[in-house]
């Protein structure tokens, strides 16, 4: 028995259920879906859970707000194309996302690029395609009328704009201050009446101050500022902004402790302002760029335990899992103190938590564990441990050829 002091788990997702004491996904057990996929590690992908997150959001949010995927968080092609009709648009942040979306049978005139640093070959292809192309700075505007010109196109131009605010208790903040990312929020006007009068098709403006933020309170008074920012730089450029992508923030609970935002007010808060529109942004289109709040709780990593060892008291639970694919619930994605994502012994879902374990991974490093002294239910090797939280920021977001280990297989069920 372990003589470790158990450290607390991040809460379980409501979307899951058991199935013969074993956790399942989609009306199959865990140990069928890996006997389906033919080995682990494994990413499962729910589509009963993305559906509830879509059907919860667009409950809660005013009609008129569009819903946009943000693929960075996840860019599964097969999860990809569910998405596709199922959502209003999608946000893409490079060239090669932009491709694999198109892949995946999404219609450009529905993807918006944004993302600092893009090269002439993608804006090239982005122009060429008709996608909107939010402008990071006045050099990538001016760029793309020089490409577009060369192609014989009229480019669809919006501005991202960098705000003098950022979202309070973001886990990221993307606003407020010096930021690679937007044009300041006073020189926007300029560039407004610039990429109008340059021929280019305007678009509106992309402003997105912060994610990963679970306060509601937080989230409201964000938006707030940011349709006031809006309203602002169109009254100053002299021109409506026809969309306005108001980006997004809804984060996901991951750690003890954490709450799901409170959706019902955040949709009734943003109705409200909706109704009080300067005339400015009356006729304009607006939008929430989501991904790891789509995506997140919809998705579950499983490995194998391929050792059980003891260790000064600890036990450890050796796994064919690691950072290598969830960078993140190793601590080692923007965390400063390291905190246990939601986590069970998979193939003992049922079973009552007795046991402090830690879980590891296989690589050769002290950053690769998944789980710390976390109290679970007795494990022997051959058991699947499974790590939630896992749809977004995890296999396109960890270092997979770390160790030359290779990518996970995944699953949409």
């Amino acid at each position: 028995m372990s003589e470790a002091k158990a450290k607390p788990t991040g809460p379980t997702p409501p979307y899951f259920e058991t199935i013969a004491g074993e956790l399942a996904v989609g009306g199959k057990t865990v140990s069928a879906l890996v006997d389906d996929a033919g080995d682990t590690p494994l990413f499962v992908y729910s589509t009963d859970a993305l559906g509830a997150r879509l059907a919860e959001l667009r409950a809660a949010m005013p009609a008129r707000l569009a819903i946009h995927y943000a693929m960075k968080a996840n860019p599964f092609a097969p999860l990809l194309a569910w998405m596709n009709r199922r959502v209003d648009g999608f946000d893409v942040a490079s060239g090669g996302e932009l491709q694999i979306a198109l892949d995946a049978g999404v219609e450009a005139e529905r993807i918006s690029f944004a993302g600092p640093g893009k090269r002439d070959r993608e804006l090239e292809l982005a122009i060429a395609k008709g996608v909107t192309l939010n402008c990071e700075s006045e050099g990538e505007a001016e760029r793309a009328f020089r490409i577009a010109e060369q192609l014989g196109v009229k480019p669809k131009l919006a501005i991202r704009v960098n705000p003098s605010f950022d979202l309070k208790g973001s886990g990221m903040k993307m606003g407020g201050g010096a930021k690679p990312f937007g044009v300041d929020a006073e020189r926007v006007p300029a560039l407004v009446k610039q990429i109008i009068a340059a021929g280019a098709e305007w678009r509106g403006f992309h402003i997105y101050a912060g994610s990963q933020a679970l306060d509601a309170d937080a989230i409201i008074a964000m938006q707030a500022q940011t349709l006031a920012l809006a309203g602002q730089l169109a009254d100053e450029a002299g021109y409506a902004p026809p969309h306005v992508n108001l980006g997004g923030g809804f984060g996901i609970p991951y750690f003890p402790g954490d709450a799901p935002v409170n959706l019902l007010a955040v949709g009734g808060a943003l109705g409200e302002a909706f109704s009080a529109l300067p005339a400015s942004l009356k006729d304009t289109h607006f939008c929430i760029e989501l991904g790891r709040y789509l995506v997140g709780e919809a998705g579950v990593y499983l490995c194998r335990v391929i050792d059980k060892k003891f260790s000064h008291g600890e036990t450890f639970l050796v796994t064919d899992g690691g950072l290598h694919h969830q960078l993140a619930a190793s601590g080692n994605f923007g965390t400063v103190i390291r905190r246990n994502y939601p986590v069970a012994i998979a193939t003992r879902f049922d079973s009552k938590a007795d046991e402090v374990q830690t879980v590891v991974g296989c690589l050769c490093t002290p950053l690769d564990r998944l789980s710390d002294s976390a109290m679970l239910p007795h494990a022997e090797v051959g058991d699947l441990v499974a790590i939630f939280c896992a749809g977004a920021y995890g296999a396109s977001a960890s270092p997979v050829n770390f160790l030359g280990q290779g990518p996970a297989l995944e699953m949409l069920v």
